[in-house]
């Protein structure tokens, strides 16, 4: 064999002088090593193999051509490794030894499947590497499993999923034994939510063997490193890869940053000193329970603290009053802002008062309340939460009470409606990160009752463990309805009973409701 003509170039890794051609028509480049029949100045023919798939109707292997893929820089080496190349103008990628193929037709994004895809339940480029390795990489698309085996110079198996990340844990439960059998699996999926929430699926499901592979600054996926020229970017992060850990698993190391930071105040403090020295005031996404007997003032309280927000912050708050109209609720905010009772039938005003006090609370557009006329089971106000925070900008939610939404749908049993609802606005409270204030009615104590000022509890939070469970602060609220001196009879005492931001605990304030002013001011007692 001669060479008659020599010094070409090779499009297939795009060398200026390395092909060579010799008497029998055939190309070679001393490049990449690729070979050319006579004829071809476009790739290699694999001649028909005589060998069917065992359905006998299908070789994706028959009449390919293999060529560079140079629109994504995959040179030919890379192509035969994988057993990709076209067939007319189709690109094929086979799967399951040949049996199946995905096919992409020139010109259109989609794919379409030739042969028995339901028998090739293999990843892609599963049967071209032996199993048993030190480790197996494994990415969301064919291109990039040829473009990541190419970067790392050939040595790394890589495999992909069959069909992105939507697939991608399927696939790999379904060839567990194959992954497993590497010393390591290195997940490197696009860098998108679908990819890397896929990704951290995926590495859950390998443990301890499981890495995870962080892509470059402006690099969504492998072929990106290939196309922009960073194959040592690639490789860099590559060798970065860091071992899964589960979700909450933090090395006390990672957080000298987190720790030496001061803390923040919180969002928003109470209205009253005492109340704020054990709790250290009010933090967005906390879920707090406000707790006492029936008529104690639990409501009231509610509202102290909605002006109080109103007056010290430019947050939006939410209002959600089943037991009364929006009406009311309306009034009884501006009585506080005009310091007499205005929703009481008998309370002198003037029209500047009211005026002066709708503008200073409703009147903000600040406030949104939820009519809540015809519907109060558990997922409308569920829903109804979310869209004060989510659309409104909400940063504060009060519902009162939850005693209501578990009736509407407790069909009997109180305890298990209960949880359903708890366990919702505590995952609603992580999802929007908004402070969620409920109150909740106590049950009523064996000996004293609570209107009677009996000490409130934690045990006695009615129908279920999970009020105190899954809220981060419950306060109860404690006072004698009953008794016969009216100081007495008007002070209401908030005591802490859960505390998980500092863990103190134990009355809090002392509150003297003012029948003149319809207010709740802190006192001392002790210097009454």
């Amino acid at each position: 064999m001669s060479f008659v003509e020599s010094n070409l170039p090779c499009d297939d890794c795009g060398s200026s002088d390395a092909r060579a051609i010799d008497d029998g028509g055939w190309s070679t480049c001393f490049g990449c090593g690729s070979k050319r029949p006579p004829n071809d100045r476009e790739g290699r023919v694999v001649p028909m193999r005589a060998e069917k798939s065992h359905t006998g109707a299908y070789n994706a292997s028959e009449g390919i051509i293999y060529r560079a893929l140079t629109n994504r820089k995959i040179n030919l080496r890379t192509a035969e490794v994988y057993g990709v190349g076209f067939k007319g103008d189709d690109l094929v990628f086979p799967f399951g030894n040949n049996i199946a193929a995905k096919v992409r037709v020139k010109g259109k994004k989609e794919f379409r499947i030739d042969g028995d895809w339901k028998g090739a339940s293999t990843l892609f480029g599963q049967e071209r590497f032996s199993s048993g390795q030190k480790m197996v990489m494994v990415v969301e698309g064919e291109i990039d499993a040829l473009s990541a085996h190419q970067m790392m110079g050939y040595k790394t198996p890589v495999v992909s999923v069959r069909n992105g990340a939507q697939s991608a844990l399927k696939d790999c439960k379904t060839n567990y034994d194959f992954l497993d059998s590497f010393d390591d699996v290195l997940f490197c999926f696009d860098n998108d939510f679908a990819g890397l929430e896929a990704q951290a699926k995926c590495a859950e499901l390998f443990s301890h063997k499981a890495k995870c592979m962080k892509h470059a600054n402006g690099m969504k996926d492998a072929n990106d490193y290939l196309q922009e020229n960073r194959t040592s970017d690639f490789v860099s992060m590559f060798w970065k890869a860091e071992r899964w850990t589960p979700d909450g698993i933090v090395a006390g190391a990672s957080l000298y940053d987190a720790v030496m930071t001061p803390l923040e105040k919180a969002d928003c403090d109470y209205p009253y000193a005492g109340l704020n020295k054990l709790t250290y005031g009010i933090r967005k996404a906390e879920l707090v329970t406000i707790t006492a007997g029936s008529g104690l003032g639990k409501s009231q309280f509610v509202r102290e603290i909605v002006w109080h927000i109103l007056q010290n912050t430019k947050s939006n708050v939410g209002l959600m009053f089943l037991e009364e109209s929006t009406r009311k609720t309306g009034l009884s905010l501006m009585s506080l802002a005009a310091d007499k009772p205005l929703h009481l039938p008998d309370t002198p005003s003037t029209q500047a008062e009211k005026d002066a006090a709708f503008k200073a609370t409703l009147g903000t557009d600040r406030v949104f309340m939820f009519d809540h006329f015809g519907s109060s089971d558990v997922d409308n106000i569920i829903n109804r939460v979310r869209y004060l925070v989510k659309v409104v900008g909400c940063d504060y939610v009060f519902l009162d009470h939850i005693s209501i939404v578990v009736s509407a749908q407790s069909n009997g049993d109180e305890r298990k409606a209960i949880d359903e609802i708890m366990t919702k606005l505590r995952m609603l409270v992580q999802e929007t990160g908004a402070a969620l204030i409920v109150v909740s009615h106590l049950k009523r104590p064996d000996t004293k009752g609570h209107e009677e000022g009996a000490a409130t509890s934690l045990s006695q939070l009615r129908g279920s463990g999970s009020i105190a469970q899954l809220s981060d602060m419950v306060l109860g609220l404690e006072r004698n309805g009953q008794a016969e001196d009216e100081t007495e009879r008007n002070t209401t005492r908030v005591r802490v009973l859960k505390n998980r931001f500092s863990g103190m605990t134990g009355r809090g304030s002392s509150l003297l409701y003012s029948t003149k002013t319809g207010r709740m001011a802190e006192i001392d007692e002790e210097a009454l």
